[in-house]
């Protein structure tokens, strides 16, 4: 018996969009209330934004991805003929 695959819709990208947009405010607002609190220094805060916000923000897209239904595995692929 065959699965059927359906492919993610219209709502799966505004989803997506959205969720990414959610993780972008909710982290800047993270690193900007740690420095106010004076948690961070400003060197801290700099490498955190530069070096591991957008490490952050992939495994953040990554999670979405696979939720929502983006991700690829095995049966997705097909041959390939010349």
């Amino acid at each position: 018996m065959t699965t059927v695959k359906r492919r993610p819709g219209p709502a799966a990208q505004h989803a997506f969009r959205l969720g990414m947009l959610a993780a972008v405010v909710g982290g800047l607002a993270v690193l900007a209330g740690l420095y106010l609190h004076d948690v961070l220094t400003t060197t801290t805060a700099l490498y955190v934004l530069l070096a591991l916000f957008p490490v952050y923000l992939v495994l953040a897209a990554s999670a979405l991805s696979v939720w929502l239904g983006y991700g690829k595995d095995a049966t997705d692929l097909r041959p390939v003929y010349r």
